[in-house]
């Protein structure tokens, strides 16, 4: 990048949000936030895997300072180059010394497969790849930096975890304060945090570093983004969705042997999926046993000509039965106006969304009044806790 010109998008509180760098041809750095963005002059220090035999031997082991990944990997040749993120990966140089390390770990949020997964990596790469022997588990989410125990972390504590569902740090739904969060970080001398939830977690996770960045401190805040829903950019698949996938085919799977066993058998499998429907889609395609896949990113409609009825009906006098998979974010905006006027969140701030599998299923069994239906209802909407 020649001439580049860094901005930064200020809030409305002058708080830090992004930083946005521009290159020549129209690239453009949507950057995370650093250390040296408030702490000038740190000093640096050699990464210790390069002094780790299992990794000093690969060429080219480290990410270098100027890689990007592209945001859109389909372009013309007369596009400009485009949004672009700062490539994830060991650098050949730390601002941590290992033995000034004392980093905690936080699971906030629903259940997710994977999590105990994620937080024994974490603690085992520490210990064995960065030669850190002091890592804290906050217990009960963002409310157990001040109000619950925490939890002495190391290779023998979390040898087994991956094997178990949930997480063994507990977790927790918003109403943190994130003052006493930071008051917290501050007098145990902690400073990597390594916070792990889905998009309510991560905002709190900004507010936290604003915070730090504003009082000074040299604490660096990672978030490691939790979604079973795989509706994250850029990545290729985030954790917890192949499980949620496999746990899904077993519902379909049932509710096709119920629902062929049974004259005009329907089969309704409700899935997870508030904004995206990828585990719908995908369960979808590795069952084979779906005739009618809805989701969030494809609106549709119920009667008339080429109507969701209008297929029911045809599927029924060809197969005399049918298996339905919707995701719980689809046909959101066709509910009442009385229900969608009940404008309720849970205490992470999301909007709370509407039995979409109930409803769908009472509009089909009024619209084919005709038809002597039966409906085998199957809901997969909590998260699953299995490993």
């Amino acid at each position: 990048m020649s001439d580049q010109k860094s901005a930064k998008a200020m809030g409305p509180t002058g708080n830090l949000q992004m930083k946005v760098v521009k290159g020549d041809f129209g690239y453009v750095l949507e950057d995370v936030p650093h250390l040296c963005d408030y702490l000038s002059d740190l000093p640096t220090y050699p990464n210790p895997l390069q002094f780790n035999p299992a990794y000093s031997v690969v060429k080219q082991y480290f990410v270098n300072v100027d890689d990007t990944v592209a945001q859109k990997i389909v372009v013309h040749t007369d596009s400009p180059r485009g949004t672009h993120f700062r490539r994830a990966g060991p650098r050949q140089k730390v601002y941590f010394d290992s033995d000034e390390v004392h980093a905690c770990i936080v699971t906030c949020g629903g259940l997710c497969p994977g999590l105990n997964t994620v937080i024994r990596e974490i603690v085992c790469g520490l210990y064995h790849m960065y030669g850190v022997n002091k890592v804290l588990g906050i217990d009960g989410g963002y409310k157990g930096f001040y109000a619950r125990n925490t939890i002495d972390l190391t290779p023998k504590v979390v040898n087994d975890i991956h094997k178990r569902g949930g997480t063994i740090l507990g977790t927790s739904r918003g109403g943190h304060d994130t003052s006493k969060i930071v008051d917290s970080i501050q007098d145990r001398g902690i400073n990597q945090v390594y916070i792990i939830g889905g998009d309510g977690t991560q905002k709190g996770a900004a507010v936290i570093y604003e915070e730090i960045r504003r009082r000074g401190l040299k604490v660096s805040v990672a978030g490691i983004p939790k979604t079973i829903d795989n509706d994250i950019p850029v990545i290729d698949r985030s954790f917890g969705f192949d499980t949620a996938v496999e746990e899904a085919q077993r519902a379909i799977n049932a509710a096709h042997v119920e629902a062929e066993s049974i004259e005009n058998g329907i089969g309704v499998v409700k899935l997870m999926g508030r904004y995206s429907g990828f585990i719908a889609m995908y369960a979808t395609l590795a069952s084979r046993d779906v005739d009618c896949c809805l989701i969030p990113e494809s609106p549709f409609y119920l009667e008339g000509r080429g109507g969701l009825f209008e297929y029911i009906e045809k599927r029924l006098k060809e197969n005399g039965h049918m298996v339905i998979v919707i995701a719980e974010g689809a046909g959101q905006d066709l509910l009442s106006e009385s229900l969608q006027s009940m404008n309720q969140q849970d205490a992470s701030g999301n909007k709370l969304l509407k039995d979409v599998g109930l409803w769908i299923s009472q509009r089909i069994k009024v619209s084919l009044a005709t038809f002597s239906l039966c409906f085998f209802i199957h809901h997969i909407t909590r998260s699953f806790s299995c490993s």
